[in-house]
């Protein structure tokens, strides 16, 4: 399936440099010929946290089977 702007995705595996992980929402900003689209990741409170280049094959779009969750972006106190 071609995405398209504004499609909600989520990453197909962990992204360590931006922070990302699998499930992760994302929306489609820029969706480019050649394999390739620009994703923009936002915290829960609308702050941008990442936006980033990505393969077609390193995000998928949401189905109607996935879940929403909220995890926290720091790693918590012991």
């Amino acid at each position: 399936m071609r995405l398209r702007i504004l499609d909600t995705v989520v990453p197909d595996r962990d992204l360590p440099d931006p922070g990302l992980r699998i499930g992760d929402l994302g929306a489609a900003e820029q969706v480019y010929k050649e394999n390739g689209i620009e994703v923009e990741f936002v915290a829960a409170s609308g702050r941008d946290e990442a936006l980033v280049t990505l393969k077609d094959s390193d995000v998928r779009p949401i189905s109607d089977t996935d879940l929403i969750a909220v995890r926290s972006l720091h790693k918590r106190s012991a």
